[in-house]
């Protein structure tokens, strides 16, 4: 179901008009927009199937829509034990998505290796693509993932429609040799 009582973003009233920034318009359809990719290699992702299903219920907050394409989406979900060999594969992923574009790390294994402190498991996918958020837990409950998905709408909603292209964007990117 759709909050149809959204507060409107700070702006001047007057009998039939309405005046706001563009930035407060844009960060109100962002937040309550975003299309997630999942990203889901093990236990994080049965999580990710709770939060999606009924008893959480995802789509409240914005998020009915699970696109499968890169191309599609701005939000990227990476839950569970990433391979080394499965980096390259998450990079481009990542390089593939449109701009504005926001990296929710999901678990511990996504997010520092977790247990798995072994030459074929990538410790932290902060070491190929930057991540916006992260959700701690071995798996992390729906709550969590619902939590990191409100800080990740808070980040678009205040996130300037120029922040983009700032040299500090362009810097960070380039410390990821991502053009």
């Amino acid at each position: 179901m759709i909050d149809t009582n959204l507060p409107a973003p700070p702006g001047i009233e007057g009998p039939g008009f309405f005046a706001t920034a563009l930035d407060n318009v844009v960060g109100m359809a962002r937040k309550n927009s975003l299309w997630p990719l999942p990203f889901a290699t093990s236990c994080c992702g049965i999580e990710f199937m709770a939060t999606m299903a009924s008893h959480y219920d995802l789509a409240r907050f914005g998020s009915e829509r699970p696109s499968f394409s890169p191309r599609q989406a701005d939000l990227l979900m990476v839950m569970g034990t990433i391979a080394k060999k499965m980096g390259p594969v998450l990079r481009q992923t990542y390089e593939q998505m449109a701009e504005p574009r926001w990296v929710l790390s999901v678990g511990a294994c996504a997010s520092s290796g977790g247990i798995f402190d072994t030459y074929s498991v990538l410790q932290g996918i902060d070491r190929i693509i930057p991540v916006d958020v992260y959700v701690p837990g071995c798996p992390p409950r729906p709550e969590q993932i619902i939590e990191g998905l409100l800080k990740i709408q808070e980040l678009a909603q205040n996130e300037s429609t120029r922040r983009r292209d700032s040299e500090e964007y362009k810097a960070l990117l380039e410390s990821y040799s991502i053009q």
